[in-house]
């Protein structure tokens, strides 16, 4: 019977869950605008027209046309396809950095606010001393140190912004250990690693989903930007911030839009879509809570 009920009310918070995320019209669009671009990316290579490094020096810079529908760069490499596969590199870019940066922060965060005292005092300043440094100087600087490779980028991404998500996580952390299923479980002997993993994760599980979702989209906007100032991935290995490296030269930026536009696009609305996607995941998970 207990069973039962269990898997009823399990049952009915997803309907809610999904019915408040539905209600959501901008989370709803945008959840199908990352899966248009997840689905393109995949399978750049059904979908693309040319291979994306294959140059053609009678075709410099072609405007879009019924072989190129996008045109062609300045070393007559088709920007459509450079366009899917680029979308491969930013997109695992993102997640990846998302994902280091969601393990370090969310494991500092948990230690800093269930424990408290001196480890949360010293864990705190350090976090404070790492957010005092602007980010693009220290990127930059390591990006030039290390080189720009794609596992470089994302080490550089994960490891300099953490801090933000061990400050969200640490907070939630505060509040959830005051409650009384933590108190009781502690009285029934159990031991720090089980209550942090049955209990303090999964309620705060939601700041978490909605931090993951802004750490793709700065993921993204990070390596479209580092790219653009010249590292980042390296050429000739298609990615957004690659493509965007074009807008660099005036008579491109005025006069050869097609260079530089769908690239600039593209990487405003992922990054918009993901962050409409973490409004909707933070709204419908907030009610489902309350519920």
């Amino acid at each position: 019977m207990k069973r039962k009920q269990v898997i009823k009310n399990t049952y009915t918070s997803r309907q809610i869950f999904i019915k408040k995320f539905m209600k959501n019209k901008l989370a709803v669009v945008g959840s199908l605008i990352i899966i248009v671009f997840v689905i393109m990316a995949i399978f750049a290579p059904i979908f693309a027209t040319f291979d994306p490094n294959t140059t053609d020096l009678l075709n410099i810079r072609t405007s879009p046309n019924k072989v190129h529908i996008l045109g062609t760069d300045d070393l007559g490499r088709d920007i459509f396809s450079r366009l899917l596969y680029g979308g491969r590199v930013s997109i695992a870019v993102g997640v990846a950095s998302m994902m280091l940066q969601i393990l370090i922060g969310v494991t500092i965060g948990v230690i800093a606010g269930y424990f408290g005292g001196l480890i949360d005092k010293i864990i705190m300043r350090i976090v404070d001393i790492i957010m005092c440094f602007p980010f693009f100087v220290i990127a930059i600087a390591l990006a030039a140190v290390i080189g720009g490779s794609i596992t470089n980028l994302v080490l550089i991404i994960g490891m300099l912004m953490w801090p933000v998500i061990t400050r969200i996580v640490r907070g939630e952390v505060l509040v959830t250990k005051q409650n009384e299923y933590i108190l009781a479980a502690k009285a029934l002997g159990f031991n720090t690693f089980e209550i942090i993993i049955h209990h303090i994760i999964p309620n705060i599980i939601s700041a978490i989903l909605v931090s993951s979702t802004l750490c793709i989209a700065q993921g993204i906007l990070m390596e479209a930007t580092l790219r653009f100032l010249g590292l980042g991935v390296n050429p000739p290995t298609p990615s957004w911030g690659n493509t965007l490296v074009a807008a660099q030269n005036m008579s491109v930026l005025s006069h050869k839009w097609w260079m530089w536009i769908p690239a600039g696009m593209s990487v405003v609305l992922i990054v918009l879509s993901v962050n409409f996607v973490g409004d909707g995941l933070r709204d419908a998970l907030d009610v489902e809570k309350s519920v």
